[in-house]
């Protein structure tokens, strides 16, 4: 989301006139998007912050923005105070208040030209790719909802990026459209719970008929959609996204846990048993199809015990993928304030160096059933002497070839296999 939000920035700034540049010390406007998902991403932001003070000390016409769920919808009166040389705090998703501020309060040509500011803060309610960008994204995020009402324990989106909007459907087709014609060849949906998309809207619509509308699109060959929740994938959404064979076999489902107990404690409102059904579900209706998944170790009051039943669920469901964060209390939420995290910081390393060894091991040998077949790559760019693309299943393979392979689907022979990427070379 915060990608998503970043290139929607910069697309404004250059209806502005400005350009991008390689280097902070070069810049006019600085722009921080954060993330307080944990609070390793959350120090990472106020140490970059904190480095910039140096920077506006040396040049103070440089305009600092800091955005993100770091300032959160509501603002955040503390971080004004303790970042006093910051110019323009947004909230997640808001191009419009540092927009507003460049063109009335800077010295800028718009100043005075009010039918332009309008155009480009109605221009700031769209999906596009910048223009420095469009001769080489193959791939692009675009937001369907922002928020999410649903409140897990632990999670502090809710609270820093408010409560579940669905944009409405005809905007994002529009805006898929407009990225295929900048020569995107794959979308992927963004929502904190993507399955939920409509459900705030009048008009009825859901995921299914989004994804059908986007598929009809010419251009585009891929679609893809992240977040899922097990309360929401139902057997129907499974059953259109088997219709439409642009939408990719690539299901991110995140798990949390393998204990029941945890997960009740987690508010997440499913069991194991019920993630089990569906994960069956899904393999029946798509085959192949890759899954990815996430875990939080060491949530306050897990033992021992029931960390184990998270290994073994990791084992039964076999995923391709699994992100694996070590728990940290996030301000405001249930969990901080009404549990003790009482897994000591060695106990949660120990937990997430095992499930990654597990991880690493599954996904090894999911990956060895590749070697020496065949598969459709959707290269994304050169990275030194190889070409970076992915399969349908959304497994990275890199290939060697003096062809410009730039946003083509080309068929690979996989020669090479590990536990996180492919090596292959072109057939024919």
């Amino acid at each position: 989301m915060n990608s998503a939000d970043s290139l929607q920035v910069a697309a404004c700034l250059e209806v502005m006139g400005y350009l991008p540049v390689q280097r902070a010390e070069e810049a006019d406007v600085i722009i921080l998007n954060t993330c307080v998902v944990r609070q390793s991403a959350e120090d990472k932001a106020i140490g970059r912050l904190t480095s910039l003070k140096q920077l506006k000390k040396q040049n103070p016409s440089i305009v600092i923005n800091l955005m993100g769920c770091l300032v959160g919808i509501q603002g955040n009166d503390s971080l004004k105070k303790r970042f006093p040389y910051v110019d323009v705090f947004s909230a997640p998703s808001d191009s419009q208040t540092l927009l507003n501020y460049l063109a009335t309060y800077t010295p800028h040509p718009l100043a005075q030209e009010k039918t332009k500011i309008n155009q480009i803060l109605n221009e700031g309610k769209k999906y596009r790719l910048p223009a420095s960008q469009t001769s080489r994204q193959v791939s692009a995020f675009l937001p369907i909802i922002y928020g999410c009402s649903h409140a897990c324990s632990y999670c502090v989106i809710p609270l820093r990026r408010g409560r579940e909007r669905s944009r409405p459907m005809q905007e994002i087709v529009q805006d898929a459209r407009q990225l295929a014609e900048q020569g995107v060849r794959e979308i992927t949906l963004l929502g904190q719970i993507v399955d939920r998309y409509g459900m705030d809207l009048a008009e009825g619509h859901d995921l299914g008929e989004l994804l059908r509308q986007v598929h009809a699109i010419e251009g585009l060959e891929r679609i893809r959609f992240l977040t899922s929740h097990p309360l929401w994938m139902s057997m129907e959404l499974l059953d259109r996204i088997a219709e439409l064979p642009k939408v990719m076999p690539h299901i991110e489902l995140p798990i949390q846990s393998g204990d029941d107990a945890v997960l009740r404690r987690m508010k997440r409102g499913y069991g194991v048993a019920q993630f089990i059904n569906l994960v069956s579900e899904i393999r029946k209706r798509f085959n192949p199809v890759s899954l990815a998944t996430d875990l939080i170790v060491g949530f306050p009051g897990e033992t021992e015990s029931e960390f184990n039943h998270t290994i073994q669920l990791l084992k039964e469901i076999q995923p391709d993928m699994t992100h694996i964060a070590r728990y940290s209390p996030r301000p405001g939420t249930l969990a901080a304030r009404e549990m003790v995290d009482d897994v000591p910081k060695e106990e949660k390393e120990r937990r997430f160096r095992l499930a990654e060894k597990v991880q690493e091991e599954i996904s090894t040998h999911i990956n060895q059933q590749y070697l020496h077949t065949q598969v459709s790559v959707l290269f994304e760019e050169k990275t030194k002497a190889r070409w970076r693309g992915r399969t349908p299943t959304n497994k990275l393979v890199f290939c060697e070839s003096e062809q410009d392979l730039h946003g083509k689907t080309c068929q690979v022979q996989i020669e090479w296999t590990g536990p996180w990427s492919m090596i292959g070379k072109l057939v024919n």
